[in-house]
């Protein structure tokens, strides 16, 4: 008998006959012999309906009560799933985030999980329940409801996953596994049946979004295999794992791209001790997370260019901040780019093949892509290009590292 923690994304549950056919999977699976706990996001569409229903109700509504109404989504699909599999003749029932102390720092919005409770999981379980938990949300030290971030019901799973020490986790979607690169956007993609945590991180911080990130960084933390399958059939997915030798054997996994980044530049900026240090607290008090940063020598002595990259939705944010700081450090200008998109190549094998940058570089080149910004870290080289590139820049990489179907 395993114990198995099973996440249904809003695709999953986006209706009535959708969930019951969630219903019918979660109870196969309890008829196999395992103890299952099922956490599902809201109906799809619903978090959205609701945010612009928060903003319709003031320009900039408090950051606290837009999470209140965000987390009544995932509360209708899981009673509704409960109530479902009661009616399908298996004890369910269901949990809000904070019912089972699901502990999360004040972040409105995008909290981090800090410590969940298992007791009452376990509990229901050995009374032979089916636990369904509502994802995406949890409570602060005060008691306040939070939200996780957009995908966070893929963490509240390995969350709960790492708590019960379950066997695995198997996230539901509406895509079969992770493959080589976006199936909308390149012909001959191919499934990668496993990936280790490492390449699964870089890829979901490059811009793929299967997995929630930060569902990815606490798998490995506490060596929780997620399997990412399809809930419309039964195939086999990926499965995301520690790393093994057979993975270092490709030279590269995927090509990522994202289309949802922002870069702010700062030019000329004085050239001293603490000056970025100043800027990038500004930049973390204000809950943004940057993702690249190059600073490189103005033309000027003591004088230097910062630029860095955010999401598209912590611009206004980002741009205000830079605006502020360039004035009071008497900073030349700040230039601000929304149309950039990040290309990347992701692969453990790089730790042990040399060429991938000139190669990747050459291919962008051949295409007449010019290169903003470049990234790299063991297994992955991102580069910042123009957004209208990228579906371009995606298949020529694609196929310049043969990671078709026929490779």
């Amino acid at each position: 008998m395993s114990l198995i923690v099973q996440k249904y994304g809003g695709t999953s549950v986006a209706d009535l006959d959708r969930i019951r056919n969630v219903a019918r999977r979660v109870i196969n699976t309890k008829e196999r012999g395992d103890d299952v706990v099922v956490v599902v996001s809201a109906m799809a569409g619903e978090t959205d309906r609701l945010l612009a229903l928060a903003k319709e109700s003031a320009p900039e509504p408090d950051d606290r009560e837009v999470d209140v109404v965000l987390a009544t989504g995932e509360q209708v699909s899981s009673a509704l799933l409960s109530i479902v599999l009661t009616s399908m003749g298996c004890k369910a029932k269901s949990y809000l985030g904070y019912q089972i102390k699901i502990s999360t720092d004040r972040a409105y919005g995008k909290a981090r999980i800090t410590s969940v409770d298992a007791d009452r999981i376990f509990s229901d379980l050995r009374e032979g329940l089916i636990v369904v938990v509502a994802g995406f949300q949890g409570e602060d030290e005060e008691g306040n409801i939070t939200t996780l971030g957009r995908g966070g019901s893929d963490t509240t799973a390995v969350a709960i996953a790492a708590a019960l020490k379950a066997d695995i986790c198997e996230i539901f979607t509406d895509v079969d596994g992770v493959y080589t690169t976006d199936p909308n956007i390149c012909d001959g993609v191919k499934k990668i049946s496993r990936i280790s945590y490492d390449e699964m991180l870089e890829m979901a911080s490059m811009g793929a979004k299967v997995l929630q990130i930060r569902s990815v960084e606490l798998a490995k933390k506490a060596g929780v295999p997620i399997h990412v399958r399809s809930s419309f059939h039964e195939n086999e997915g990926t499965i995301v794992c520690e790393e093994d030798t057979e993975m270092e054997k490709a030279l590269v996994s995927g090509v990522t791209y994202d289309i949802g980044q922002a870069r702010v530049e700062i030019a000329k900026v004085p050239d001293r001790p603490g000056i970025a240090a100043r800027f990038f607290e500004a930049i973390s008090a204000a809950n943004i997370v940057v993702d690249m940063i190059i600073q490189t020598s103005s033309l000027e002595e003591g004088y230097a260019n910062m630029a860095f990259t955010i999401s598209k939705a912590d611009f206004p944010k980002a741009l205000k901040i830079a605006h502020s700081l360039a004035k009071e450090l008497e900073a030349q200008d700040v230039i601000a780019e929304q149309e950039v998109a990040k290309v990347s190549m992701v692969g453990v094998g790089m730790r042990s093949h040399s060429g991938v940058a000139s190669k990747m570089f050459r291919a962008l080149a051949r295409e007449g892509i010019n290169i903003k910004m470049i990234s790299t870290s063991e297994i992955k080289i991102s580069c910042i290009i123009d957004a209208k590139y990228t579906e371009l820049a995606v298949r020529s990489l694609h196929e310049a590292f043969d990671l078709g179907k026929g490779s």
